[in-house]
């Protein structure tokens, strides 16, 4: 007992000793340091501290050798440590072990680039001018042909590059028509992926091979993108299901052109006028969160509760007035037990996708204006009421279903827009709707993220009202033509969209090319104007107040788009408050 005594103070002594050497050389030093410098620190004084003791010799007295002891041992301690952190700085050693992973990264960025660099020469984007003479004095047919070699060289670059197209395509505040409508054919497809490759993902995922989750699993892919592929299933409990599983290396793949992304748009951030002008760098990181976002699908399993949600509670709470009511849209309910980061297990929907919908409806005479009208009321009540909505509407997310109702798939890529901006919107299309420039000037300020000066806004207001005589009189039908140039206007005041706004535009205009496929011709902007005038009226009925206090007008001397058209469906006066 006696000697394990001993044993713990002679322990406990050395580990005090480590440590006042290894905090004075630090503290006297001004170093952070990590552990195992700290204690290679205080051993070295330790050491000194017993060479220094036998060279004294037992002659020596008490006071003057732990003295001597200490001082030797504590400055041993330091120039250890100043050494030490000369040689092999802090952080260093860290460094060196995660070298060869970096060396690989490196590597692989270095080939991607380069790989990147062929397919732009290959379509001749070196002769693409800069984005800030994109409209100047090029014809139409000449931009055209860049914009043509713009996306052929985005789709073969793959899946990142193509997902930036379809962004890109919405803004028409950045590029002339030419690029937005040939940005607008981009579609992500690819081969599908090998099914042994698609087990084992499955196995990783799930925990056990797929023939121990599913009653039922078909091995043959019903399609493939570039980041995932479905497959049809049958659960346990013999339910149907739609299992979309993410190709195994979407991530790594993705992240390397993120990172390639983001390295070109700080340095055209940097060394370009166009690119400070436009916010590039803001654009792509924008774009690289939301890109990161739909490759967790378990984000995208939210999202489509969090849509099915609020639409059934929308229609609880506001049953339609329409005598003849438009059908519901379909949402698939998701599984949440089989539902991990790369797989998605959604309730199966029969019917046929949209390209094959309009022969179909008529072969059971369902009524195909309605069917585009449900849709274009879903999608606008995500944006204006519910405040996330479906950003990505084409064709191959939406079904006609057996049933006769619409079905709205994928809701990977959703926008969210705030209370204030859904406001500001549905001013927008109110005012648009009573043909008041006025109105439309408050309400695009509203959604803009900056003002101009007084004097300015007077001018914009002229600009805007010559704006709605040229492509909003009686008998013209608002095409893409019509937001060019209300982006153009935007622009040339220096004001700014937000990227919410943005997202806004290209699901109504990739949602506009959807419909068109069920009824040609069909005005998105005028049954939009009549989606807000309506909403609008709802509110202003009595007993419909959601109980938020009623939002003053900006001016004193007139009031927003919403009050004007409020007053108008109620024929009642209006007063400065609104």
């Amino acid at each position: 007992m006696t000697a394990f005594v001993i044993a713990l103070t002679a322990v406990g002594t050395i580990a005090l000793g480590l440590a006042v050497l290894g905090l004075g050389a630090r503290r006297l030093l001004g170093l952070r340091i990590g552990a195992l410098r700290f204690l290679l620190t205080g051993c070295t004084g330790l050491l000194t501290t017993g060479l220094v003791s036998s060279a004294m010799g037992p002659t020596a007295a008490g006071t003057v050798l732990v003295t001597v002891q200490v001082g030797s041992a504590l400055l041993a301690a330091m120039i250890f440590l100043a050494l030490s952190e000369a040689v092999v700085p802090s952080g260093s050693v860290g460094g060196i072990v995660r070298w060869p992973r970096s060396v690989r990264r490196r590597v692989a960025r270095t080939q991607r680039f380069t790989e990147l660099s062929r397919i732009a020469l290959r379509h001749g984007l070196g002769r693409l001018p800069r984005l800030s003479g994109l409209s100047g004095p090029a014809t139409s047919a000449t931009r055209t042909e860049h914009a043509r070699a713009l996306r052929t060289a985005f789709e073969e670059a793959g899946t990142t590059f193509v997902k930036l197209g379809q962004v890109l395509s919405t803004r028409y505040d950045l590029l002339p028509a030419e690029f937005i409508d040939e940005l607008s054919l981009l579609q992500c497809a690819a081969a599908a992926e090998p099914w042994d490759a698609v087990e084992q993902v499955l196995t990783e995922d799930l925990g056990a091979p797929p023939g121990e989750v599913f009653a039922e699993f078909d091995t043959v892919p019903l399609a493939a993108g570039s980041v995932a592929q479905v497959h049809r299933a049958r659960l346990r409990d013999g339910r149907a299901v739609a299992v979309k599983v993410q190709r195994p290396r979407a991530r790594q793949v993705v992240e390397r052109d993120l990172d390639i992304l983001l390295r070109i748009a700080r340095r055209a951030g940097e060394r370009t006028a166009w690119g400070r002008s436009v916010g590039v760098t803001g654009l792509v990181r924008g774009f690289a969160a939301s890109l990161r976002e739909e490759l967790d699908f378990r984000t995208e399993a939210r999202n489509t509760r969090e849509v099915a949600a609020a639409r059934q509670a929308e229609a609880g709470l506001h049953p339609s007035e329409d005598p003849a009511p438009r059908p519901a849209v379909g949402i698939p309910a998701v599984h949440d037990g089989p539902t991990t980061a790369r797989v998605l297990v959604v309730e199966w929907l029969d019917g046929v996708t949209l390209d094959r919908a309009a022969e179909s409806a008529d072969a059971r005479g369902v009524d195909r204006t309605a069917l585009a009208g449900a849709l274009l009321d879903c999608v606008l009540a995500q944006i204006m009421t519910d405040g996330v909505f479906h950003a990505d509407p084409h064709p191959g997310n939406i079904m006609l279903l057996d049933d006769g109702r619409p079905g709205l798939l994928d809701f990977g890529c959703v926008g969210r827009i705030d209370r204030v901006l859904r406001s500001a919107l549905r001013d927008l299309l109110v005012a648009i709707h009573r043909n008041d420039p006025q109105a439309l000037c408050d309400a695009l300020l509203e959604l803009v993220e900056h003002r101009p000066e007084p004097a300015d806004e007077n001018r914009l207001a002229r600009d805007l009202g010559r704006f709605m005589a040229r492509h909003l009189v009686p008998g013209t039908r608002p095409d893409r033509d019509m937001f060019a140039a209300l982006f153009a206007l935007v622009t040339r005041y220096g004001l700014v969209v937000p990227g919410e706004i943005a997202a806004v535009f290209r699901s109504l205009s990739t949602l506009e090319v959807s419909l068109g496929l069920l009824v040609p011709d069909y005005d998105i902007i005028a049954e939009a104007r009549r989606f807000a005038a309506s909403q609008v009226r709802r509110k202003l009925t009595p007993g419909a107040s959601d109980g938020r206090p009623r939002r003053r007008c900006s001016r004193c001397c007139r009031c927003c788009a919403g009050c004007r058209a409020g007053w108008t469906a109620s024929r009642r006066p209006w007063s400065r408050d609104g």
